[in-house]
């Protein structure tokens, strides 16, 4: 079985879960200081965007997490704190990182929509790095199956087939296939923004599309979802997201060809 302690130090345990959501924050974060300077956006703002997305992000991830687990935390309120044992939302923490997204920007007279598409695809390979701490703390598995069956699949490595192995038996590895799913996701983004007619908001109708899909169908498979009675929240989180990334890109196309294009440097409301 594979240590979720990565090191211990005076005492104090450092897992690699939250070493992974660190390193996913880092990589977010620099991939949007690097297009925020096409736009001539100062380095100041997006570091304390950043911050405070963060912040605000793991927050509300963590609440959206303890609401419908709350059975479990009831029983001792101290562990609400310790997110470094597992237990993030990414739907509570997009909505909580939206929510400050926008204020933040309003403060400084920058442009929502495109700020959004900027901060878009370094979400989604902050989830597939993210989603390798559940790896190390072994949860957001799914299904049992056959070791033979994670062997035939053929894309799975075998470090990471060897220790699906929970309780004396071998489960999909739904938080590697996620990973996987949201690289790929990161890639279309990035082709969508470059591409010459792409209007703004279009990258993150794209991604709500895009994570809505494949956390959707991700989903029907975990063993961990979180439920009101018989139904899965992030199922339905999911549909919404997917519904209005749907919406919104639709409205965008019925607009004029040269409106309102995201690779034009001077739709940047400056601050």
């Amino acid at each position: 079985m594979i240590d979720p302690v990565l090191l211990k130090v005076l005492g104090f345990e450092i897992r690699w879960y939250s070493v992974l959501i660190l390193l996913a924050v880092i990589v977010a974060y620099f991939i949007v200081l690097n297009e925020s300077k096409r736009f001539k956006i100062s380095k100041e703002f997006v570091f304390n965007l950043a911050f405070w997305t963060m912040i605000f992000g793991i927050i509300g991830a963590r609440l959206y997490y303890v609401i419908f687990n709350f059975d479990y935390y009831k029983q001792d309120l101290t562990e609400i704190v310790k997110i470094w044992h597992g237990g993030l939302a990414i739907h509570g923490g997009l909505l909580f990182g939206l929510i400050t997204v926008i204020v933040y920007c309003k403060k400084y007279n920058v442009r929502v929509k495109k700020m959004l598409d900027i901060i878009a695809p370094a979400v989604i390979i902050a989830q597939a790095i993210g989603r390798w701490g559940n790896f190390f703390n072994q949860e957001a598995y799914g299904n049992a199956v056959e070791y033979m069956t994670l062997v035939n699949m053929k894309i799975i490595p075998q470090f990471v087939i060897d220790n699906m192995c929970v309780n004396g038996v071998y489960h999909l590895p739904m938080f590697y296939f996620e990973s996987l799913a949201c690289i790929i996701g990161f890639i279309i983004l990035l082709i969508i923004r470059r591409r010459k007619y792409t209007k703004v908001f279009q990258v993150f109708a794209s991604y709500l599309v895009i994570y809505g899909m494949i956390r959707f169908f991700i989903e029907f498979f975990r063993t961990d979802a979180l439920m009101l009675g018989p139904i899965r929240v992030a199922q339905v989180a999911s549909i919404i997201m997917f519904i209005v990334g749907l919406i919104i890109i639709i409205k965008q196309k019925t607009s004029l060809k040269l409106e309102n294009l995201y690779n034009q440097s001077e739709d940047v409301v400056m601050f």
